[in-house]
């Protein structure tokens, strides 16, 4: 591996810390932030989008017989150069070999509220200005059953064979023909146990009295409502809807109460930075990452056990380069590359051989049970209840009307 690029890689939490403090994203994104179009899609970017692309990625969104890549995911997902927070070492080494210029959209803010954005164009048989998008497997599945991906032509991903084997079937794409995954975590507490004065080990610990106001839950409904089943003894992967209209007037009761601040998607972490809130259901790799700024906010796993899930990487119907999208795959499952993505976000990596790589530099962080867990520590974990639409509609409302979105 190249010395200054493990430099890097080692600093890498000195750029994490500098994005947390701004609490947003919007100075990462290459490309500038997505907005919407009339019809509820995304839209492309602008002229002055397109020179920071090319700026940072050492290229012009017109290179020579390549064109270009335009990805969808979530905020704090990829990693960032420590010398300046606008490149990326990923997409420039990407862009370096094969010439073809990224942009890159960190406009996944939650998997329902990016759905509403792009659903229309989907359904109407459209592009939607994206040839790779990052979404949760049970929204993964959602688009597939509409018929809304397109089928990879695996020939142009040889390196998918690095897939961990764990992952290599999943209930909504059993062969993996339309998805691989981008990055795993678990869903669990995050909270400030300086600021608390106390341990949280339980969901039911956030519903304590001195936690009012002070706690966020996520906008995510399998997260928020997967953990609170299971804080119930309800098992969310084999459940009935009755169980679940318990577990959403628990829900509602606690509203009531003002004991949840807000039912942030992604962006929750900026709360929890700032003080805002000293405790979270949250996302592995992203408490992780808050350690470095302040090492007092933890994760925990509660004693019901945590959400496992995975994030895949998606080439929707009608992309405009698709082969862009498959050559950028096979670039990220090498696995020095899955190494350094690893290093930055700090969640579970899919691609067997990262941990080796990574261990060639960073031998401390190639043993993180943060993104290589061990057996026993998958153990206490669980899925949510595959719904159909009729029931994913009818879980989504009851769910919507408590948090208000």
């Amino acid at each position: 591996m190249d010395p200054q690029l493990a430099r890097t890689l080692t600093r890498a939490g000195l750029t994490r810390r500098g994005f947390l403090r701004s609490g947003g994203a919007g100075g990462l994104v290459l490309g500038g932030a997505a907005a919407l179009s009339a019809c509820g899609g995304i839209s492309g970017s602008d002229e002055a989008a397109e020179e920071e692309i090319a700026a940072a990625t050492g290229g012009g969104s017109e290179a020579a017989g390549s064109g270009s890549l335009a990805i969808s995911s979530w905020i704090q997902y990829i990693d960032v150069s420590d010398d300046d927070e606008n490149e990326r070492p990923t997409l420039n080494q990407f862009t370096e070999e094969t010439g073809i210029a990224v942009e890159y959209f960190e406009d996944v803010n939650s998997n329902e509220e990016y759905f509403a954005t792009v659903r229309e164009q989907l359904d109407a048989g459209e592009p939607i200005g994206r040839d790779l998008v990052v979404l949760t497997d049970w929204m993964a599945g959602r688009l597939l059953g509409f018929g809304w991906l397109s089928e990879l032509n695996l020939d142009n991903i040889p390196n998918a064979s690095n897939l961990n084997e764990r992952l290599a079937e999943v209930a909504f794409d059993p062969e993996r023909a339309y998805s691989l995954p981008w990055q795993s975590g678990l869903t669990g507490i995050g909270y400030n146990r300086e600021e608390l004065g106390r341990e949280l080990t339980s969901v039911n610990d956030l519903f304590a009295e001195d936690l009012a106001g002070r706690v966020t839950f996520l906008a995510e409904m399998r997260d928020t409502m997967g953990l609170i089943l299971a804080s119930m003894d309800i098992d969310p992967l084999n459940h009935e809807f009755s169980d679940y209209e318990r577990a959403i007037e628990r829900l509602q009761q606690a509203v009531d109460a003002g004991q949840i601040r807000q039912f942030p998607g992604g962006d929750y972490t900026a709360d929890l930075a700032a003080g805002n809130a000293v405790a979270a259901i949250g996302w592995s790799g992203d408490i992780f990452q808050l350690q470095f700024d302040d090492p007092a906010l933890e994760f925990v796993v509660p004693t019901e056990g945590s959400l496992l899930w995975s994030d895949n990487m998606l080439v929707p119907a009608n992309a405009e380069n698709q082969a862009a999208a498959e050559q950028f795959m096979d670039f990220v499952y090498r696995p020095e590359i899955a190494a350094q993505i690893a290093a930055y976000v700090n969640y579970i990596t899919p691609v067997s051989g990262a941990q080796e790589a990574l261990a060639e530099f960073d031998p401390e962080l190639a043993e993180s049970e943060f993104i290589f867990p061990t057996e026993e520590s998958l153990a206490n974990t669980f899925d949510f209840k595959l719904l159909d639409e009729d029931e994913e509609a009818e879980y989504q409302n009851l769910f919507q009307g408590v948090i208000g979105a």
